[in-house]
């Protein structure tokens, strides 16, 4: 490898390491704002997307951690500590939407809920193609799996927008526990590609 080649490789991991604090300070703030509306407006949605928060920062420290020192071992343990966060998110949030919609439970609206994931979504769509690009580059799976959840995370923000806007505006209460199985299902689909992509390398 060339001085210039390492000079390059040096650059993208900076842009990596950024990317990744930047992800994290997003949802550190996040988590305080998600923890108080959710508690206001007893929303199953953004409860879910707080733990979803939570995740991401979980993952984002993983990633940090895999960056500061690259080995395959590494790289293997960083995954599966993703994979089992999202595993603990799809089943918390079976359980709990499936209580709303059994229970008939109604949560209140939140404006400061609407507007923080809506911001929120916008952020991580933009974060997560800085990723998916910086992980190209450097050809690093671990970076690369990370940006597909910072994607879900923007994702999840529109889907519980989406349940938020459709129970302030229209008074559809059951929008906000579906909304936590749009979650569900794409935390469950991410778990999925992280299992395939391991099995697949030891093989």
């Amino acid at each position: 490898m060339t001085t210039a080649d390492i000079t390059a490789r040096q650059a993208l991991v900076r842009r990596g390491f950024a990317l990744e604090y930047a992800t994290l300070g997003w949802n550190v703030v996040g988590l305080v704002v998600l923890a108080i509306t959710a508690i206001g407006a007893r929303s199953v949605a953004l409860a879910g997307f707080g733990l979803d928060s939570l995740i991401e920062i979980g993952a984002s420290v993983v990633v940090i951690w895999e960056l500061s020192g690259t080995d395959e071992d590494r790289q293997r343990r960083a995954l599966r500590l993703i994979g089992i966060a999202f595993a603990l998110l799809t089943a918390y949030l079976t359980v709990q939407s499936t209580l709303v919609l059994v229970t008939g439970f109604h949560a209140a609206h939140s404006p400061v809920g609407i507007v923080w994931t809506a911001l929120t979504a916008t952020a991580m769509f933009a974060l997560a193609a800085g990723k998916a690009r910086t992980g190209a580059a450097l050809d690093n799976p671990v970076l690369r799996t990370e940006g597909r959840v910072t994607l879900v995370d923007g994702i999840l923000a529109t889907a519980v927008l989406a349940g938020l806007l459709l129970n302030a505006m229209l008074g559809w209460w059951w929008a906000d526990p579906v909304a936590g199985y749009v979650l569900v299902f794409y935390a469950a689909r991410e778990v999925h590609a992280i299992i395939t992509s391991q099995h697949t390398e030891r093989h």
